[in-house]
């Protein structure tokens, strides 16, 4: 048997949530996910749209709204209100976002420099929040918006205490929460870079990344994003042992437009030398 509290809990997911005595009017909703539902809503104060999630009553909401909202950082969707619902469950009012999602987005032909730099923009949002004791612990494409202007925005801040998705989600995160910290959004971001289907240094960069060993991964973001900028500088990844054939393929992508030039000089000194004088 389905407890009547579990069953009250489905329908009200169901339901188009009751906002009477707060400043929203529901004009929609724009998705679902394991933390809650996001209903499109228009801030009837200031006459704009925002997006409304609606989650589980839970004490340490609010506290956590508030947590998010001092991260201010482009990449990081602000949290502008946040309360309580006639039933008891608890809401969030943030920026509507517009665009497609990380995986969606790199599905439309994108070059894989285009691929790492905005995963080195999510890195940099990421950063940013673990430099103030948030930790995300949910990371994955689909929490991942590319705007219709470029922007690079994470969604989904703090929601729960304990989450994580297969195979973002890193193997301490199945024990106690008070084991899970900042590596474990490392492990999620080496499961993202991986699906980038890049060569073999990146590669190495994400298995990394996602070592079942936490101390064995990137011990910070900022680390496994300056291994993605060597790659795309040109430059030798630590995580990859290329060896000489693959080093000197590396070097001669790098610098492929001096050497061309230099051999273009030879080839054309050659010639001249061996046409001897006119």
């Amino acid at each position: 048997m389905i407890p009547d509290r579990a069953v009250d809990r489905l329908a009200g997911s169901f339901r188009v949530p009751d906002v009477s005595g707060t400043r929203y009017e529901i004009l929609g909703e724009l998705g679902r996910g394991g933390m809650g539902v996001v209903y499109l809503a228009r801030d009837t104060a200031l006459d704009r749209e925002v997006a409304l999630k609606i989650v589980d009553r839970r004490p340490d909401a609010p506290a956590e709204a508030r947590i998010i909202a001092r991260l201010e950082h482009p990449g990081i969707v602000p949290v502008h209100d946040c309360g309580e619902l006639p039933d008891g469950r608890q809401f969030y009012a943030m920026k509507r976002v517009r665009g497609d999602r990380l995986d969606r987005w790199t599905e439309t032909g994108r070059s894989l420099s285009e691929r790492l730099r905005v995963f080195l923009r999510v890195c940099d949002a990421v950063a940013f929040a673990h430099a103030h004791g948030v930790v995300h612990r949910d990371l994955k494409p689909e929490n991942v918006m590319v705007g219709e202007f470029g922007e690079v925005l994470v969604l989904d801040w703090g929601v729960e205490s304990i989450a994580g998705t297969p195979p973002y989600m890193a193997p301490e995160q199945g024990g106690a929460a008070a084991s899970v910290d900042h590596r474990a959004d490392v492990f999620a971001l080496g499961a993202m870079l991986q699906e980038m289907n890049g060569p073999a240094a990146i590669l190495a960069i994400a298995a990394k990344a996602q070592s079942p060993d936490p101390p064995a991964r990137y011990q910070s973001v900022a680390l496994l994003a300056a291994e993605v900028n060597r790659f795309l500088a040109g430059r030798a990844v630590e995580a990859h042992d290329e060896g000489v054939v693959g080093r000197l393929v590396r070097v001669a992508t790098r610098y492929r437009l001096p050497i061309l030039l230099v051999v273009t000089y030879l080839v054309v000194r050659m010639l001249l030398l061996w046409l001897g004088p006119v």
